[in-house]
């Protein structure tokens, strides 16, 4: 029908020209204006932790249960931020080079917060298990709700680039012509070139095989269960095994959980159960169980213990609890004053008069104590080469030039340790790396310089402490624990008894 004169033709225009219809917009991978506006919660947690670790130099496993609590997660929602947050950490060498070859400029020029938004989608694209769509249109949300509109097309367009293509498929173009194993190992295991390397080192070091790299970088990666420890004589597994915690394979008194929050466990923040790698509850207990044969106790028959580098609290604790059940009195010392008061909060579920607490340099201490202690605890500060899958950032912190730095610091604390140790008692060396500059070597170092002291079998210690058959962890009279063998961190033992 022809259209009457007063009701214009809606489909032309003034000049009786056809109208082009604009087009339905659809929600597509390549429409990011129609894409959620609103930052879904459990991804808005990772991408705080993100930002926090790498604008503030925070440590994810302090931020992460605050963020949960504040943005009130519930369980799968909390599973959910903690696998997106620690896998993008853990991730970033690998995602980073694989963003490089699908961003227009260097990832240096890129605003940090961006980055850190892409990293969280080329997690949730490449190695979970979230639909492509949503890894998209939610990571887009986030930006716009978080850092604003105009970064969102450029986070649409890389991270569909990213979306092309699987992780392996990634990594095949990423090592394609690489004969270096370190930087193929670097680049598919996302771990730092010289990491790779002294890990590498440190298994030929400690009796093992350099073959066996890979299954130790891929332990570095895999998300570790929560370890629990009831302080004995004071705490019990009752509540965390209700609460779906599995009994320990490797050590008396101890758990393992996943299922949740473990800071709801009324046990735990009473602290009479503790959050603690079995790893450092094994060297804790191989220290306060040796048999020293009396040779070393006061005539009173009270063995005082010392713990030089107590901070922030965990093996303290346990110690303090296993001093209380033997009769014993345990010295923690810490240097930092805010770190002292940790310790302090850590030992308040222990009966006061088995410690007390010095805040000062451990290295002076044997000016105040010479010869004093039967049982020293020094878990020195080191690189943390053996708990990378804990911390998940410190891998990228960390510099060659630490190994070199931490281990004078390492020798001074060693040595004080032997001059506060009574004759006839034990100094338990501990780091918690596995790279031979930090370990056997400092232990030789020290040891090279006097003729008063003797290396103990530590592996047998270590066996002694745990559940039959457990670990089988020593070599040359020192002991090191491995993730991709034990399941632990990779700490590393060495007992030291000063000769009478």
């Amino acid at each position: 029908m022809t259209p009457q004169p007063d009701q214009p033709n809606k489909h032309r225009n003034d000049k009786g020209h056809e109208r082009r219809r604009a087009a339905v917009k659809t929600r597509t991978a390549a429409a990011p204006g129609q894409r959620t506006r609103a930052a879904d919660p459990a991804r808005l947690v990772a991408f705080e932790v993100l930002r926090a670790v790498s604008g503030e130099d925070a440590y994810a496993n302090l931020v992460l249960p605050k963020s949960i609590r504040k943005h009130r997660l519930d369980k799968r929602d909390a599973g959910f931020a903690t696998e997106l947050a620690y896998g993008a950490l853990r991730g970033q060498g690998t995602y980073d080079a694989i963003l490089a070859k699908c961003v227009d400029r260097p990832l240096e020029r890129l605003d940090p917060a961006v980055l850190d938004a892409l990293r969280i989608g080329t997690h949730q694209l490449l190695a979970m298990r979230v639909p492509a769509h949503a890894a998209l249109d939610q990571t887009v949300g986030l930006a716009r709700a978080v850092i604003g509109a105009g970064p969102s097309a450029l986070i649409n367009a890389v991270l569909r680039k990213v979306s092309a293509r699987s992780l392996d498929e990634w990594v095949e173009i990423l090592t394609e012509g690489e004969t270096d194993a370190v930087k193929r190992s670097a680049i598919e295991h996302s771990h730092p070139e010289w990491i790779v390397r002294a890990l590498r080192q440190s298994l030929v070091a400690h009796g093992r095989s350099v073959d066996e790299i890979t299954d130790l970088l891929r332990a570095d990666n895999d998300a570790p269960v929560v370890n629990l420890v009831a302080l004995p004589g004071l705490g019990d597994l009752d509540e965390a095994r209700a609460a779906g915690a599995t009994d320990g394979e490797l050590v008396k008194d101890s758990a393992l959980f996943s299922a949740g929050d473990v800071g709801r466990l009324d046990s735990v923040r009473a602290g009479t159960t503790r959050v603690q790698d079995a790893g450092s509850q094994l060297v804790a207990r191989a220290l306060a169980e040796l048999d020293l044969g009396g040779a070393s106790v006061d005539e009173d028959g009270v063995e005082k213990w010392l713990d030089m580098c107590a901070g922030p609290g965990g093996k303290a604790a346990l110690l303090a609890a296993l001093a209380h059940e033997s009769g014993a009195v345990l010295l923690a010392n810490e240097p930092a004053p805010h770190r002292a008061q940790l310790v302090r909060q850590a030992l308040d579920a222990v009966p006061g008069e088995t410690w007390n607490v010095r805040t000062g340099d451990g290295r002076t201490i044997a000016e105040d104590y010479p010869e004093t202690f039967d049982r020293i605890l020094v878990d020195a500060p080191c690189t943390g080469l053996g708990a990378l899958r804990r911390r998940p950032e410190s891998r990228w912190r960390r510099k060659p030039t630490d190994v070199g730095e931490l281990g004078i610091l390492q020798r001074e604390l060693l040595t004080t340790a032997v001059d506060a140790v009574k004759p006839g008692g034990v100094v338990a060396y501990v780091t918690c790396s596995p790279h031979p500059a930090e370990t056997t070597a400092v232990v030789a170092d020290v040891m090279r310089k006097r003729n008063d002291l003797e290396l103990l079998d530590a592996g047998a210690a270590l066996d002694a402490v745990s559940l039959p058959g457990a670990l089988e962890a020593g070599h040359e009279s020192t002991a090191q624990l491995w993730p991709h063998i034990h399941a632990t961190d990779a700490m590393f033992l060495a007992l030291i008894r000063r000769k009478i």
